[in-house]
Order: C-alpha cells, then structure tokens, then sequence
C-alpha cells in the first residue's frame, strides 16, 4: 500500500475548526486506499508565543531549554489533530520527534537528523492508524529533545516521505500553490501545475514563503515528488518533481528581491587568491552574497561586484575595506536603492534567444540593467528599485507568463525507478537512513567542467537602455547559444560585458556582434577561443557564506587565477584558463568531497 506524507503549516492548524479540516483531508487519502502520516506545525502564533514569554523570564535563555520550550508547540498540535482524527471515525497516534525515532545532533535550536527508525511508524500504518508525527523536532543521543531549525516540519516532512518511500508529500500552504510571480505586484500572474526541483530552489525569493530551500533540496536528493496544495480548498496545487513540462514553457516564473545594496571592489590585482581574500571577509562576518559578478580583468587589474540585503551594507562594506587593506590595492564603492529581477526556467537550457527576450522586454518598458548574472536555468538583472515592480511585469509579460498552459493540470507523476539503488522497500529505506546524516551536511551537491567554450568581452559599452537587448538579440538571430553572461558598470559609468558560447559559434558570433557594435564605436571587442567554466551546484549557495570562501580558497591553493564569476541562488560558476581546468575540477571535489 503506497504512503503519503502530508504537512500542515501552523496558519494550517490554528483552530479547531482548522484541525478538524487538516484531518478531513488525511482521513480521505486513508479511504482512498494510501498509509497516512501527518507532520503538523506548532498552531498559528504559538511559537512566537513561547519565544515571547521566555524573554519575559530572561534575556539569554539556554539553546536546550529553548528547544525543550518550543517542541511543546508540536507536541500540543498532533495531540488536538489525533483527537479530531478519532472524533471523525478514523484510528490516529500522536507522536513526538522522539516517539518516532528522529535521532539529530546536539546543535540545539538548529539541529541536523541524522537517522531516522521507521518500525513504530510502520508497525502503526499496518495497524490501520494515521501516524500523526511532530514537525520540527527529534532527540539527541543524550535523549535531549532538539528543533531542526527554520523550516524544520517541512523537514521533517521530506525526510519522512524519503525514508517512508512516500509515492507523494503533501504540503498544505495558505496558498493555492507556486505562481509565475507575485501576484499583488502581477494580477495576471498563474498559478504553476508543475515545476521542476531546480526552478522551485531558484525561485527561492517566491518559494520562501511556501516551504523551506533545504526541504526541497532534500526531497530532489531523494526524488520525493511534494505537491503544494490549498489547505482552505480542494485545488490540486503545484507538482514539484525533477523536470515539469509546463507545456512547452521556456521560463517558468519572475522572481524579485527588492531591497538590495550593491557593493564594487575596483582595481584590485587579477591574480590567484584575491577572490579567496574577499569572501574570506564576508565569510568571517555570515554576510549572504546573492549576485556576484567578476569580469575579465585588464592591465593586471579586475573587478568584482555583489549585491546584498540593504541591512547588511555596513557590516559588508567593513568588510570590503579589510579586504582592500590586505590587497594594498583597490578601492570600495558601493549604491543602494537597487532591486534583482530574474526569469528562471528549465527551458533556458535548450533554447535560444531567451536573455535577449528578457532584455527587451526591459528596454521596452524604459527599464536600464546594471548587473546581469546568469546561471543555467536563470538570468538576472539588477535594476533601480522605482523600477522593481515595472521591471517585473515587463518580463512577465514578455514571456506571456498571463497566458494558459496548452494542457491541463497535472494529476501525478510516479517514480519510475527509485533514486538510490533501483531496488524496493527495506534496502532503499536502508540506504536512505545511512546518508541521512550526510544529506544534511551537503551544501554542494556537484561539480562539473565545461571546457568547449570561448568567452566574448565587449568593454566601453554605454549605460543605457536597450544595449544588451541589441547584442544578445544580434546573437540570437545566428541560433547561438549563449551560457554565461556578466555585465557590470564601472566606476566610470561604462558597461562592460562578458558572455560564453559554444566554441564552434565564436566566429558567427563575432561576426554579428561586430556588426551591432557599429553603433557604439568606442566599444572594444575582444575575445578568448579556449576557455574552461566551471560550476558547483547545491543548495541555498547564497545563504552558506563558506561556499565561496572554501571555493576560491581551493583554487588559489592550486594557483589558479579566476577569471570570470556568476552566480545564482543554486549555482556558482567560474571561468579559468582551459590548461587548468582538470586541475580546478580536481581540486573542487576534493573540497567539496565530492565522489564520482
């Protein structure tokens, strides 16, 4: 008999009334023929409650008292839910973190599973009952009780699902599911029937509000198919597995970051260990990095830039002027008032023309970019934020984002093979619990080479609308791919450009540029036919600060000098010098530990 894990949020459970709603829909998957397990939330504002009332007693409360205070939040819900589960005729058991067997570490407040027993739930399931389990919580080897952090029931929810061989996890939102974009900023925006694991993690800035990044990393790792769904009514939700098919769609979504400050080290040495130096520094201070641009350095002398959250300028800047000292060479500028636009989709990785689709569609609407940065998946452009909101409906509408899918909504999808072994029931259960441990460790999951491209630098370019969606739509005109793409403004308010594309487009595509550089005849063409990219994906890269940190440390200790880098909230990519790319590959996954 197949699983499902359901997940109720605490707006999902405030009431009574609520309660009894959140076991209709449990009771109706029993009937429908599944083995039910619930994983419920502390009930509406209890936690905020709890953390409350321990600031009234003291200022500093202990990690292990706080998290002996918090679980009872849980622990009251799945009692309340396993009542109104017998009160509506059906067999339920409510248990703790503990009850069930989720063993973590000792990291109160913020703990990581490392295994999880599955007999008592399975034991209770064969019983006929639904299993009512505690979010966000388990029991150290000192049988402390610990709290998995933010984000931690929907945690504990895939985890359940990936241990469980759940054919699907359920998480029941205050929302009808993943839409296009925010729809108080577009009242056109949809509502997305499928999307991939990868889209959903890049849409983070929507996503956030709806579940955890590291659940849905989690629930990739293990291809646990979760479907975001209405707790208020019967919509089928949102259906997020390892690659949709919304009928075709090139981009998926807009997403946005409104309040962000840009930051600018200028004329600082181009040689091996200046990037490590630099987000050392951020490191040292937990300061996330969202797009991070380096172009190709000239005259011995490069340029990096990044955006952060508005709050975080001071401690950054700060930063940046250590990091200036160190080098003896450089200087800070930095701007606020600035917001990131994305369009993020799948469809990106075999069609072409899609950033010279989004740049128009922001010259059109009057919109200027500063920063572009570009992962696989996604393109983003920093833009003044009076013009956050204009921005986003330009592309969402460039990309008819309003408009009906050609199919219906989505009903299913089932593993046709499982993720680990390819072999059922207890040896994937096995499997799953051994790397439990090391699932919650993994920030970079993979690591790969690109060395069958050429890089293409425009330097000098004005500061003005319109620019890049001349070149890039030149470029799309020859059917050419383009796969990185870094813009930055220097400080002396010319754009310079940098993109790749495959090595057997560089001359088409020298060609077409040249031809649109004729309008700006200060522009300075140049290029590079062998170089080497190299990315590392995973999850939330953004907010793990250390990634870049041990990233660049790995190449200067190799001495390998980096050229180019961008960023997105999944993937880091780098250009070097193609004779050290194996070398760079190499010493990534040592690092990073990761194994063929």
């Amino acid at each position: 008999m197949s699983v499902i894990v359901q997940k109720f949020g605490g707006t999902s459970v405030a009431d009574a009334e609520k309660i009894l709603a959140a076991a209709r829909r449990a009771i109706a998957a029993k009937r429908a023929g599944h083995q039910v397990v619930m994983v419920v939330s502390a009930r509406g504002k209890k936690t905020d409650e709890l953390v409350s009332l321990a600031a009234e007693i003291t200022d500093s409360p202990p990690p292990r008292e706080m998290d002996m205070l918090l679980s009872t939040g849980e622990q009251e819900s799945v009692a309340l839910m396993a009542m109104a589960i017998r009160e509506l005729g059906e067999e339920a058991i409510s248990m703790t973190g503990a009850q069930i067997g989720i063993y973590t570490d000792s990291s109160h407040t913020k703990a990581r599973i490392r295994s999880i027993e599955t007999d008592r739930m399975r034991a209770a399931l064969e019983a006929g009952k639904i299993v009512v389990a505690a979010g966000f919580q388990g029991v150290d080897d000192e049988f402390n009780i610990t709290t998995l952090g933010r984000g931690g029931s929907d945690t504990t929810a895939t985890a359940l699902a990936a241990v469980l061989g759940a054919e699907e996890c359920e998480i029941y939102t205050d929302v009808d599911g993943v839409f296009t974009t925010d729809p108080r900023v577009v009242s056109e925006a949809r509502k997305v029937d499928q999307i991939s694991y990868d889209e959903m993690l890049e849409l983070a800035s929507l996503g956030a509000g709806v579940m955890h990044s590291r659940s849905i990393e989690f629930a990739k790792k293990y291809r646990v198919p979760l479907r975001i769904r209405p707790s208020y009514s019967e919509g089928v939700g949102t259906l997020v597995i390892p690659e949709s098919d919304e009928a075709g769609r090139v981009v998926t979504g807009v997403a946005f970051v409104r309040d962000e400050a840009r930051v600018s080290l200028v004329d600082i040495p181009d040689r091996p260990g200046v990037m490590s130096l630099i987000f050392s520094k951020m490191a040292q201070r937990k300061i996330p990095l969202d797009m991070v641009v380096q172009d190709v350095g000239t005259g011995g002398t490069a340029e990096v830039s990044f955006t952060v959250p508005e709050k975080e300028l001071a401690e950054t800047l700060t930063a940046a002027d250590e990091a200036v000292r160190e080098l003896k060479a450089g200087s800070v500028l930095h701007g606020t008032n600035v917001s990131k636009v994305s369009a993020v989709g799948a469809g990106m990785r075999t069609h072409t023309g899609v950033a010279a689709q989004m740049f128009q569609a922001l010259a059109e609407a009057d919109v200027n970019i500063g920063m572009i940065s570009t992962s696989e998946i996604k393109i983003s452009a920093l833009v003044d934020r009076e013009c956050c909101e204009q921005a986003v409906r330009a592309v969402h509408s460039g990309f008819g984002l309003e408009k009906e899918t050609a199919e219906g909504p989505s009903v299913g999808w089932r593993r046709t093979e499982t993720p680990l072994t390819g072999q059922p029931g207890e040896d994937l259960e096995h499997e799953v619990i051994a790397r439990l441990a090391t699932m919650e460790d993994i920030v970079v999951s993979e690591a790969l080479l690109d060395a069958d491209q050429s890089r293409v630098t425009i330097r000098n370019l004005p500061d003005q609308k319109g620019v890049a969606a001349k070149i890039f739509s030149a470029v799309a005109e020859g059917d050419i791919m383009v796969d990185l793409i870094v813009q930055n403004i220097s400080h002396s308010g010319r754009a310079h450009l940098s993109f790749t594309v495959p090595r057997k487009d560089l001359e088409a595509c020298l060609l077409l540029v040249r031809e649109v550089l004729e309008e700006w005849p200060d522009a300075e063409l140049t290029f590079e036919r062998d170089i080497a990219k190299l990315s590392v994906m995973g999850i939330g890269l953004r907010s793990h600060t250390g990634v870049g940190e041990k990233l660049f440390r790995a190449l200067a200790d190799a001495q390998i000098n980096v050229r180019m880098i961008s960023t997105s909230e999944i993937r880091m990519s780098v250009v070097v010098d193609v004779d050290q790319g194996e070398k760079a590959l190499r010493q990534i996954k040592e690092t990073f530990s990761l194994t063929e």
